[in-house]
């Protein structure tokens, strides 16, 4: 049987929700060669594997604890057949027939492209401060880029992004806590590779986070980037205190400019508190190493 073009790769756990809006959407998708849609899934308890599998995916299902995003992404990897490997999140929705289409002429057209990411923008029914969250982000910016070896940090994000198969078995996704697609990027760019930014290949992705999943989500980021690049994102206090009036006054302006409901805003001081403290927090070095762990999927 002659092997598909793309594989598009999806690791899930309790998914079925997410998946019943994803599914359709790849259905739709139509590239020369052939697609296959393969999943890991983390023994989900709700109906994500009977979705995936009545829609002609090949799944395997692991122990929960056996989840890492890179190590299960190339678990991923391993088992496709396509030349291309799109990696999507569970509750990523791409917008548009040509999405797939559209990253794969990324490649055609450039052989030294190692991996393209898609433009990411939020659902059309998230709240107000759960958009601007995704829109004031870079990875909605609609201006495609190219990025080479020495040329600044790439774009490049698992929640919609495209890899050519032969560079991730030269170079597989690093097994870190967290952020292993950009990490794998820089590594791959070191190497003397191209990644790609792709604005006209639109996902739908956005997650609506309280409080407390905010504190951690950001306080995990400002770690990578502390660990992994260096980089302090919240040194101080006063940054805290800087940082939270920015967001706070960002949040009012989206809400005006949205016209919506200004209920919406009583939810933003502890939303953004959280957010600025979380990074507070990531960028201080520990005073003791954490081990590694797994995440959200």
């Amino acid at each position: 049987m002659t092997p598909p073009r793309v594989s598009i790769l999806i690791p899930t756990l309790d998914g079925a929700e997410d998946l019943r809006r994803l599914l359709p959407a790849l259905a739709g998708q139509a590239v020369e060669g052939g697609v296959e849609v393969r999943a890991i899934d983390s023994s989900s308890t709700d109906d994500s594997v009977a979705l995936l599998r009545a829609a002609g995916a090949h799944v395997e299902v692991i122990p929960r604890a056996e989840f890492g995003h890179g190590a299960t992404r190339n678990r991923l990897a391993a088992g496709a057949r396509g030349e291309l490997l799109l990696f999507l999140s569970q509750d990523a929705v791409p917008e548009g027939a040509r999405f797939l289409a559209t990253l794969v002429a990324a490649f055609e057209a450039d052989p030294g492209l190692a991996g393209a990411t898609a433009r990411v923008l939020p659902h059309a029914d998230d709240d107000p401060l759960t958009a601007r969250t995704v829109l004031q982000a870079p990875e909605a910016d609609p201006e495609t880029r190219v990025f080479a070896p020495g040329h600044g940090e790439p774009r490049f994000n698992n929640v919609a992004g495209m890899v050519r198969a032969s560079v991730l078995r030269e170079v597989p996704f690093p097994e870190v806590r967290f952020g292993e697609d950009f990490a794998w990027a820089t590594r791959v760019l070191a190497r003397g590779w191209r990644v790609a930014f792709i604005g006209d290949a639109v996902v739908r992705h956005a997650h609506r986070y309280g409080p407390r999943a905010a504190f951690e989500r950001y306080r995990t980021d400002a770690r990578f980037h502390r660990e992994e690049n260096g980089v302090v994102v919240r040194p101080s206090m006063r940054s805290v205190a800087r940082g939270l009036l920015y967001e706070l006054r960002e949040d009012v302006r989206f809400v005006r400019a949205q016209r919506a409901p200004l209920r919406h805003l009583l939810r933003a001081p502890g939303l953004r508190a959280a957010q600025v403290l979380g990074q507070y927090f990531g960028s201080r070095p520990p005073r003791d190493p954490e081990p590694p762990r797994g995440g959200d999927q």
